[in-house]
């Protein structure tokens, strides 16, 4: 039963409360962990906390970045991409990744990460990462408001193509999503969640 004890604003307007809870609401969120190459062969690893699945067959996966960051630069110069599982053992090299730094940077540095060559495409994958998805850019898209404004967002989408998956996470051929330990990113300036295997229950479609 919906309360009547609710609180009520409009965006346009301000929340209204200490931090905004869009974020915290819409969560926990996978991780967007992107590696990418600049057209000079410079490397780029960063998180993205609004990353999400968009289709089965062929796999789509996609991004928001807000602002025209180094990573949707070089996505739109190479249309290229990886995305790295980001779990527990290696939060804080992935939160190292996340520091604003000159496009000569390279993030592998500043996490202690190591870059391992992709299959089918050039920017490098994560070793310590356990499922790497090697990806090729659909469609990079302004965000515009309901107005038609255009915002500083850009969503990017990509066709994974190739795949590499730990095999100890692989339990009689299924996927064990809780044993990687994914982190997941909530509300707040701080706040993440992993997934713990007691915290799963099933439910099967109806009909």
């Amino acid at each position: 039963m919906a309360t009547s004890d609710a609180h009520f604003y409009r965006p346009a307007d301000g929340t209204g409360l200490p931090h905004d809870p869009f974020n915290a609401i819409v969560g926990p969120r996978p991780i967007g962990w992107i590696s990418t190459v600049s057209a000079d062969g410079t490397r780029n690893l960063a998180p993205y906390s609004f990353f999400n699945g968009f289709n089965y067959h062929p796999p789509v996966i996609g991004f928001a970045s807000i602002g025209w960051k180094d990573s949707v630069a070089n996505i739109e110069a190479t249309g290229e991409f990886v995305w790295n599982l980001a779990t527990r053992p290696i939060a804080e090299a992935m939160n190292e990744t996340a520091a604003s730094a000159d496009p000569d940077i390279d993030e592998f540095t500043l996490g202690g990460l190591t870059p391992v060559d992709s299959v089918d495409v050039t920017p490098p994958r994560v070793a310590e990462s356990p499922v790497n998805f090697e990806c090729v850019l659909t469609q990079l898209i302004q965000l515009q408001d309901r107005a038609g404004g255009l915002l500083e967002s850009w969503m990017v989408l990509g066709q994974v193509v190739a795949v590499h998956i730990d095999r100890q996470y692989l339990v009689d051929g299924v996927y064990d999503t809780a044993a990687a330990r994914p982190i997941l990113r909530a509300g707040g300036p701080a706040a993440y969640f992993d997934v713990p295997a007691d915290a799963r229950f099933e439910m099967r479609r109806p009909g």
